[in-house]
């Protein structure tokens, strides 16, 4: 008797999960919803020190940019890669800062949407370790360049690289947690931002004053440093239990829910959830390629998905990355400008924390529309007193200090929440692509930002200043507008539920209490 293949004996045991699935549904389910913040930390451990692990790859993601904003107002790099504008002040022209903040940006067009590819075909585990090493390699580049040509090279290669990054963390993350903690845990990568750009403004502090290239050179080389944390520890990362199942490797994918579990947890009853989600999805025929992201109803969510990201950009995200650069134009010393930038992202790492009791409290949609339009009020006050006439010394400390205040609200509300509304509003089968494409669409926009952002600010060009806060504070309104009509309520529900919601064209603010019965999807 001839054996059976081993497809079938997959298909065979995924038959059985379904068919005894009513009860096992269920019991999981309500299992998760009971299920409080603490008892989830207290059950699931591990599932939170990895999803924290792998989302350390966004920190670099997050210290490059920053570090190259720093460089700019750092006197030794302006001295050694700039030329003589007025008296003794070295600058860096805009082409060139235009060129050399591109390198990210295009970096996360790119590499997005190409991490897309292996994350679906080699898993979201060995995708993260190979862009690791690589980012260890091209930092060579970066870490010896004496020329302005030499470190453009490294940070195009770099940042293709370093894109990948913000895809891998916000998918892995939603898919080894629990309901109760998802929420917090997607958000953390919004914390990796901000100690990536925290720690890239106080290296820069630290080593501005040096007169050798070692105050450039130290900073470039600190990025080793993540890359020697992480290669050692992915031998033990566990691959998501999503894509597990999506590849027929059920067996493998309890083995990972054990790992990412307490022993008082049924991960068969959890595996069974999965299943069935898995299950629904390709019964709503929804594939898992790049076009069927905008096929159907996965329209309406890659565009909420897309929506939220780049909204962090239209909003003036990308101030942040010339943060010091832009207080030391408003008229603060070398000393004071690198401080202020500091305590511009300590801020923003309170702001994060302070994100996560909200999160549970009130959900995703209150806080980032409420959050929003906090920072659309600030953008137009910082304008305003731009305007006044001579702008006097406490003017400018009166914007500098608006300024802080407006990253602690973004830093509590649209920063966190669109990696929250990112990994739920996007199905399960293409939620890698879908954060990809929202990825790249923020990239774009992003490069946009990077060329306009240093003309609009350099002394040499528009010399805006304050005024930014006009130009920044309409889009983040037209983005307002766009939230309250389309960016719905997901907190509480499971990815079954979401995919119900979507299915049945539940309007945004109808979300939150719509009551899912059995009829229209079996």
């Amino acid at each position: 008797m001839a054996k059976p293949h081993k497809a079938d004996a997959t298909t065979t045991k995924a038959t059985a999960l379904v068919q005894q699935h009513d009860s096992a549904l269920d019991e999981a389910i309500n299992f998760e919803r009971s299920l409080s913040f603490l008892q989830a930390c207290t059950l699931y451990p591990s599932a939170i020190f990895w999803s924290a692990f792998v989302s350390m790859g966004v920190i670099m993601l997050a210290f490059d940019p920053q570090l190259l904003g720093n460089l700019y107002a750092m006197p030794q790099f302006r001295k050694d890669f700039g030329y003589l504008y007025q008296g003794d002040l070295y600058i860096i022209s805009a082409p060139w800062q235009t060129g050399l903040s591109m390198g990210n940006p295009v970096g996360q067009v790119v590499g997005a949407l190409i991490a897309g590819y292996p994350m679906e075909r080699f898993g979201r585990k060995w995708t993260f370790g190979t862009c690791v090493a690589l980012t260890g390699c091209l930092i060579f580049i970066q870490f010896f360049a004496r020329s302005l040509q030499v470190l453009l090279v490294g940070e195009l290669l770099g940042g293709l690289v370093l894109g990948c990054y913000a895809v891998i963390a916000p998918a892995y993350s939603s898919e080894v947690c629990p309901m109760a903690i998802r929420g917090v845990l997607t958000s953390y990568v919004n914390l990796c931002f901000v100690i990536g750009q925290l720690l890239g403004n106080s290296v820069c502090a630290g080593t501005s004053k040096l007169s050798d290239h070692w105050a450039y050179s130290i900073p470039f080389a600190l990025q080793w440093f993540w890359c020697l944390v992480i290669l050692p520890g992915l031998v033990w990362v566990p691959e998501s239990p999503w894509w597990l199942v999506r590849k027929g490797r059920l067996d493998e994918a309890e083995m990972v829910l054990r790992r990412l579990a307490s022993e008082k947890v049924d991960v068969v009853k959890t595996l069974a959830v999965i299943v069935e989600t898995d299950r629904l999805e390709q019964e709503l025929e929804m594939g898992s390629t790049y076009w069927d992201c905008f096929r159907g109803v996965n329209l309406r969510r890659t565009e909420i998905s897309m929506g939220v990201y780049c909204t962090q950009v239209l909003s003036g995200i990308y101030l942040i990355n010339y943060g010091t650069y832009f207080f030391q134009l408003a008229g603060l010393d070398t000393d004071e400008a690198f401080n202020m930038g500091i305590g511009f992202l300590a801020v923003g790492f309170l702001g994060t924390i302070l994100s996560w009791p909200l999160l549970i409290r009130y959900g995703r949609r209150k806080i980032y529309n409420t959050g929003l339009l906090t920072l659309v009020i600030l953008q137009i006050i910082i304008g305003i007193l731009d305007c006044i006439p001579g702008r006097p010394n406490g003017v400018i400390w009166a914007e500098s200090s608006l300024m802080l205040v407006w990253n602690f609200f973004y830093d509590i509300s649209i920063g966190p929440v669109c990696f929250v509304i990112l990994s739920e509003a996007s199905a399960t089968r293409v939620r890698s692509k879908s954060i990809a494409l929202a990825t790249a669409a923020q990239g774009a926009l992003g490069c946009v930002m990077t060329v306009a952002i240093p003309y609009m600010i350099n002394p040499d060009q528009a010399n805006m200043q304050g005024k930014l806060g006009f130009f920044f504070g309409g889009l983040a309104a037209l983005c307002l507008v766009w939230s309250y009509l389309r960016v719905p309520e997901t907190r509480g529900r499971t990815y079954e539920e979401l995919d119900i919601l979507f299915e049945r064209k539940v309007g945004a603010r109808q979300f939150e209490g719509y009551v899912i019965e059995s009829e229209g999807v079996d």
